[in-house]
């Protein structure tokens, strides 16, 4: 679990009981506002509660659910991603959303907050598109490789590092995939930028990575090296989904702003910064019982509470050290 994560399950009071909103639900799709720190679908191991499990719970005390009538993915939003979000409610229709997902939807926004490069010269200009290729790490997370970057050796055969590794004649390559995200600025502040995004490919954590290679790690974002973190969250929202309907065929759209601080807080920058808990807690120790960081212990060890981190976080950790320059 990551330390941002760790720290929200002691200080957070929904953590673990993330509510979800329905916006729309008919008998072949539901579209729903999912809150960050919620995680979409669930993954191989996770005992974590998803959205999907949310509103299939929703449905049975609706008296609407069933072997074939409940909610299917289709797509999905990161854990600390909030916004509008769709599920089929039949398999039926889960196959004919997804074999049509890029003919059918027809606008599809993001909105970011992000921390300007320190160097001004690096700036990205008013809008425009950024596609470069990704490659995924040992944790699954994409990844703009730099020029020349040679993967290290694990010797992990079937982990999913290995997976994404490619042997050539000149040695070992990442894999990369193709991704493009077309941007535009609606504010820069004198700290951060808000960003209006739109993908044309939909790669795991396809804004985050791109925006970070060019020196615009997103706000309260852990896995890629961000520096603030004031709302206490990643920001990243998806705002905007309109599509045609895959039975209906009219064109519904949903529209979720985020919230209205995260503009001024661009307008106004962070005028008094705070250390996000993953920096901190390289050099500290987090006390539930006061809710503060403290200094490290004489034995010199790393802690988290009153247990010392796993091998698993020492890891992560690891990545994020060695994986880019530290801000």
């Amino acid at each position: 679990m990551k330390t941002s994560t760790q720290i929200k399950a002691q200080t957070k009071s929904d953590f673990g009981k993330e509510k979800i909103e329905i916006l729309y639900e008919d008998e072949y799709i539901c579209v729903i506002n999912k809150p960050s720190g919620l995680l979409s679908v669930p993954y191989p191991g996770s005992r974590a509660r998803t959205a999907q499990a949310v509103l299939e719970e929703i449905m049975r005390k609706n008296g609407t659910c069933n072997k074939k009538h409940r909610p299917f993915v289709v797509h999905r939003l990161d854990r600390d991603t909030s916004g509008v979000m769709m599920f089929a409610l039949t398999e039926e229709a889960q196959k004919k959303i997804m074999d049509s997902w890029h003919q059918m939807v027809s606008e599809r926004l993001y909105h970011a907050v992000a921390e300007n490069p320190k160097n001004k010269a690096l700036f990205l200009p008013a809008e425009g598109l950024i596609d470069d290729e990704l490659a995924f790490n040992s944790h699954n997370m994409g990844f703009v490789p730099k020029e020349g970057a040679v993967p290290k050796h694990k010797g992990e055969k079937d982990s999913i590092y290995e997976k994404h590794i490619q042997m050539t004649s000149d040695g070992r390559k990442f894999k990369t995939v193709t991704a493009r995200t077309n941007y535009k600025i609606i504010e820069q502040g004198p700290t951060h930028t808000l960003f209006e995004l739109s993908l044309d490919t939909g790669k795991k954590n396809q804004i985050r990575a791109h925006l970070a290679s060019k020196g615009y790690p997103l706000a309260g974002d852990e896995n890629y090296r961000a520096r603030t973190d004031h709302f206490g969250r990643l920001c990243l929202h998806a705002r905007t989904l309109e599509f045609t309907h895959p039975y209906t065929k009219k064109v519904l759209k949903f529209e979720v702003p985020e919230p209205d601080s995260w503009l001024q807080y661009v307008k106004d920058g962070d005028k008094n910064p705070k250390t996000p808990v993953w920096i901190a807690e390289l050099n500290n120790y987090f006390d539930s019982n006061d809710q503060h960081f403290h200094k490290k212990g004489g034995d010199g060890g790393l802690k988290l509470g009153t247990r010392p981190l796993t091998t698993r976080q020492k890891a992560h950790m690891d990545f994020i050290e060695q994986g880019k320059k530290r801000k």
